[in-house]
């Protein structure tokens, strides 16, 4: 008799029905799906706080990790040598470039063509063996989809095959579409290595290019984002706020890396530069002069004008940030408007009963009288700054993934993944925060934050939900009380003005001196309902300071924090450049990573991003798709069709009856 029929929506049934007409059908599906339950649990991939630095990203996913290379070379080893097997390593990862190179030097490109081929299909397959045939399908290319199919699927050393498989191979070569599907294959290994994509927070600011990592994420095949206090000031700054634009600003000048503002997302500085030259030009802008990072060359002119539109900005994003301090649900952060406590005679500033001398006071735009108001040629500053980033279209579709891939956290195969922390007291209990009368912790608080959020972006029926959900953006890039931020102040004011570094310091939250504490691992994560014991908090935000012999892996490796310094502005302070987390079948691999040189010396030197791998924990029975996510998703499917092959045998359905 029937099961399952009353706990499974009739609905449902229907169509299900519509999709498996008959009881061959349903049954052949349910044979498809319990075949795949038993494949190898594909690879997940983990990166964190990218902070626009899109070449060493690039390059970390072409590369999976560095997982590709020891694939290269286990599958070459007897044939190749080493120079060879990193040739085709750099082949796999940079196609078009490689080839472009190889054509210059090699005398008979198409007998290279023939053995390259060769060695590409047989990596791509090898890659290729733990996915079903459907799935690899699906990520070829059209235009060569059935070609490249039968080059994966043909044995190339079956007696009967051979010929047609060569066949194959020699029409690719001589009809001139080597390249192309040489191409192909190379990003459908790149492809295949990965299967999902988890982005720990932080893509946008100190880096040249976070548009340009928004373009690689945006067409990523599987992805997922835990927002970082970084982009959450951005999507504030894309719903208007004018208080987030400011600091994007602010920090875009300070690290000169104003490309990402004017090139990626087109958005008009012209009027703060302006502005700037006419109203900062004759005053003391040497503490503003912008950070040059590595390959960042400007000019000297560049560098004055920069330094002008810093110290505008900056003055602007005080003032601007008053009104929401006043606004805020948190007084505390009352103690973070400082500027009616300039002395401007004194050139002092009292900050929590204490006088510290400044550095700079010579600040034209400020009424000594009323310090916060704007002047007239602020507000239109401001005015327009806000119109470029609303109708930047570039910027708004970035933004709009942000929401559609993007939360505050993730569970994932039994992980919790999110980018700063989860509010603890010093005891160990969860922080509890009051938003409108209503007490907040742990999940829950995450929860009521993201809903805020999201209706400071979306929400234009009721402005007053809208403008505090833009306020809440802001709050969490820089309030005490912000799990994206995790710091009792953000001491802006204090680190451009004051000479004594003491009152700049930003306190942790009581979560980061307790990493090390197993049952808090524990107790966080039986908060998000997970309880498996090889489950694991993995955990951005602040950069592990390898060089001091801090590790990454915390609490016996239930906290795994893979901020390594992926922005060249912390690589001296962390020592290395970033870590990846690789979680495959067989268990879970650190990665730690060298700085990248760029793709140019990669190819012309054939020389990888050096890659240090770190096993975590390694899995007694390997994992199978059943293990997964996915797989508890399959298992669904398989019972409601299970149903269906009841109520087609009982008459409760007919067959064809929807079709």
């Amino acid at each position: 008799m029937v099961k399952a029929h009353e706990s499974i929506n009739m609905q449902l049934i229907k169509f299900l029905a519509k999709q498996y007409p008959t009881t061959d059908a349903a049954i052949t599906e349910i044979i498809n799906l319990q075949a795949i339950l038993n494949l190898p649990k594909a690879t997940e991939h983990f990166v964190s706080d990218i902070h626009g630095e899109y070449e060493a990203f690039s390059h970390v996913l072409r590369n999976a990790s560095g997982v590709l290379k020891p694939k290269i070379d286990t599958l070459f080893m007897s044939e190749l040598s080493e120079r060879d097997r990193r040739s085709l390593a750099m082949l796999i990862y940079y196609p078009e470039k490689k080839l472009e190179q190889v054509s210059k030097k090699e005398e008979d490109m198409n007998d290279w063509y023939r053995i390259n081929l060769y060695r590409i299909i047989k990596l791509c397959k090898a890659i290729s063996s733990k996915y079903t045939r459907s799935k690899v399908r699906k990520a070829l290319p059209k235009e060569f989809a059935y070609v490249m199919e039968e080059l994966l699927s043909e044995q190339i050393d079956a007696h009967n095959k051979e010929q047609y498989y060569n066949e194959i191979i020699e029409r690719i070569v001589s009809l001139n579409k080597a390249n192309e599907f040489m191409c192909a294959f190379c990003y459908l290994i790149q492809r295949l290595a990965v299967d999902r994509l988890h982005v720990i927070g932080d893509i946008f600011d100190r880096g040249a290019r976070a548009d340009i990592v928004m373009d690689i994420i945006e067409n990523y095949h599987s992805i997922d984002i835990q927002w970082g206090n970084h982009d959450i000031l951005w999507m504030g700054a894309a719903a208007g706020s004018g208080a987030c634009i400011a600091n994007v600003i602010r920090i875009a000048c300070s690290y000169s890396s104003l490309q990402t503002l004017e090139d990626g997302y087109g958005i008009n500085l012209l009027p703060l530069a302006t502005f700037a030259m006419h109203y900062y030009k004759n005053t003391n802008c040497s503490l503003f002069m912008p950070k040059a990072e590595g390959e960042i060359d400007i000019k000297k002119d560049d560098t004055e004008l920069i330094a002008l539109m810093h110290k505008a900005i900056t003055i602007i994003q005080f003032k601007l940030e008053h009104e929401l301090i006043m606004r805020s649900f948190d007084p505390v952060m009352q103690g973070r408007d400082l500027l009616h406590q300039i002395n401007f005679k004194e050139k002092t500033v009292t900050l929590e009963g204490k006088t510290y001398l400044l550095k700079d006071t010579d600040f034209v735009t400020i009424d000594e009288e009323d310090p916060y108001r704007l002047t007239k040629e602020e507000e239109q500053v401001v005015e327009r700054l806000v119109h470029s980033f609303i109708h930047s279209s570039k910027l708004q579709e970035h933004i709009r993934f942000m929401f559609s891939k993007g939360s505050m956290y993730k569970v994932y195969n039994n992980n919790l993944l999110y980018h700063g922390c989860i509010l603890m007291n010093e005891d160990g209990t969860f922080q509890t925060v009051n938003l409108d009368g209503r007490l907040y912790s742990g999940k829950g608080y995450l929860d009521k934050l993201e809903e805020i959020v999201r209706d400071g972006y979306f929400n234009r029926e009721d402005l007053v939900v809208r403008q505090k959900g833009q306020d809440m953006m802001w709050y969490l890039w820089c309030g005490r009380c912000s799990p994206l931020f995790g710091k009792d102040k953000m001491a802006t004011f204090e680190k451009y003005f004051i000479e004594d570094k003491s009152c700049s310091i930003e306190r942790r939250n009581p979560y980061y001196d307790q990493l090390e504490n197993v049952e808090l691992a524990r107790k966080i994560l039986k908060e998000f309902n997970i309880y498996e014991e090889q489950s694991h908090i993995i955990n951005g935000h602040v950069p592990v300071q390898v060089k001091s012999g801090e590790t990454p892996i915390k609490a016996n490796g239930k906290i795994i924090v893979i901020d390594g310094g992926f922005t060249k502005a912390y690589q001296k302070v962390t020592g290395i450049a970033g870590y990846t987390l690789i979680y495959n079948s067989y268990g879970l691999q650190l990665a730690s990573h060298q700085p990248f040189e760029g793709v140019q010396n990669a190819i012309a030197s054939e020389k990888d991003i050096v890659t240090t791998m770190n096993i975590i924990e390694v899995v007694y029975q390997r994992k199978r798709v059943k293990d997964t996510d996915v797989g508890k998703d399959i298992i669904s499917q398989i019972q409601a069709l299970l149903t269906l092959v009841e109520y087609y045998r009982l008459g409760l359905l007919k067959e064809k009856e929807f079709k």
